[in-house]
């Protein structure tokens, strides 16, 4: 593997996705017409959660980008703007491809992309590369949520709980209070025919000890694209330790390769 030796240079950013603002960090390494990298955190979490992925991507030469979706973080741990209770998946959609313009408008990027994501930053950058195939070179899910539409079926999603045939405007989820939008948009929602319009390269890696996204649904979404690439850590649960981790990069950086 192939990593450049030139200095990465770090910045923040900002872009709009209609009224909201959108903040990141962008992982720049020397070059023009660079590749394109852009992660995402899962459920609760926010970019702090996956720089270590984005470091590793700039490293082999991309334009890597890490940024909080807005309302997706627990408050007041995401910087970008919006609020939890207005957050879906479609709405992290929605800022994905606002930060997928800003990367691409910028005079030193270039055309290629991954898109890569974590727990449900997997399943918003697998629906966002099937809305955009051609637009999309490589997708990387690490433990993709893809059991949340049918957990807002079952009326249970993590520590939320309620009537999926009475929907509340609120729900109580821990430290992060949801809107009835964020069941509503998935509620009907088959993810594996949503996702398989992208038939690029995916290289997903989950735990075989995942407690909140069993590792059936990756074996179902490996079936379901075209051209998968399946890794599952032994013992690795949903987030992995240093030692999965280190695993993880390892598939993550053999994909990547440019």
């Amino acid at each position: 593997m192939l990593f450049f030796s030139s200095p990465i240079r770090r910045r923040t950013f900002s872009c709009m996705r209609g009224n909201l603002t959108i903040r990141g960090t962008e992982y720049r390494p020397n070059g023009e017409e660079l590749p394109i990298a852009i992660v995402c955190h899962g459920f609760m979490a926010n970019q702090q959660t996956v720089r270590q992925y984005t470091r590793v991507l700039a490293k082999i030469g991309y334009c890597a980008y890490c940024f909080d979706f807005c309302g997706g973080s627990v408050p007041p741990l995401g910087r970008s703007d919006g609020a939890t209770t207005d957050m879906s998946v479609l709405t992290e959609v929605q800022d994905l491809e606002a930060v997928i313009r800003y990367a691409q408008s910028l005079p030193y990027t270039g055309d290629t992309l991954l898109l890569m994501g974590c727990s449900q930053g997997g399943m918003v950058s697998a629906l966002t590369a099937a809305k955009h195939p051609d637009a999309v070179d490589r997708l990387v899910l690490f433990y993709p949520a893809f059991c949340i539409p049918d957990d807002a079926r079952a009326g249970h999603m993590m520590m939320a709980h309620f009537d999926p045939q009475n929907l509340p405007e609120k729900i109580h989820c821990g430290p992060m209070p949801l809107g009835r939008c964020y069941p509503e948009a998935v509620m009907h929602m088959d993810v594996f025919r949503e996702i398989t319009p992208y038939t690029g390269r995916v290289l997903i890696v989950h735990g075989t000890a995942d407690g909140i996204v069993k590792p059936d649904y990756a074996k179902k979404a490996a079936e379901a694209y075209a051209n998968a690439e399946l890794h599952l850590i032994d013992g690795g649960a949903h987030g992995f330790n240093r030692r999965h981790d280190a695993e993880a990069i390892r598939y993550l950086t053999a994909f990547a390769a440019l």
